[in-house]
């Protein structure tokens, strides 16, 4: 039925519970994963009293960006590493991570989004907002939520 599943992950232990439950489903299903990472866009980085832009401390803020969003896939990875369920790995950088899920998952021809949700409701939900709450209201492609 579902033969690529996009799985999103923020390096959290509850994403990384979803890419375990995701890897089992994919195992079952013969599918493939790709494991997505948006990183935030780094705002410009200020150097001194005087609010003068510095191109070098914008530079090592992307370095670190960069090396988080490494990090993170590369404990994603090896998650699944022995699994034999095949996996990639993308990153797209931008500050609406439920607009670059959709587009990653659509561009890569992923039939399932296989993504966790925190649970919140209420004011907390509103306050905090949830990406898994943006990509169910305008994805095309299925989501599978994992609480």
């Amino acid at each position: 039925m579902f033969k690529h599943l996009l799985v999103p992950t923020d390096g959290s232990p509850l994403s990384m519970a979803a890419l375990t439950r995701a890897v089992s489903f994919a195992k079952d299903a013969g599918a493939r994963i790709t494991v997505f990472y948006a990183e935030p866009t780094p705002l410009p980085a200020y150097d001194g009293v005087g609010g003068i832009s510095s191109a070098h401390l914008t530079q090592d803020l992307r370095e670190r960006l960069d090396g988080a969003a490494q990090d993170i896939l590369g404990a994603a990875k090896a998650l699944v590493a022995g699994s034999g369920v095949p996996v990639d790995t993308q990153v797209r950088v931008g500050d609406q991570p439920y607009k670059l899920i959709i587009r990653v998952a659509e561009t890569q021809g992923c039939d399932l989004i296989f993504m966790a949700s925190h649970g919140r409701r209420g004011v907390s939900a509103l306050l905090l907002g949830s990406e898994t709450n943006m990509v169910l209201n305008h994805s095309s492609i299925p989501v599978l939520v994992y609480r």
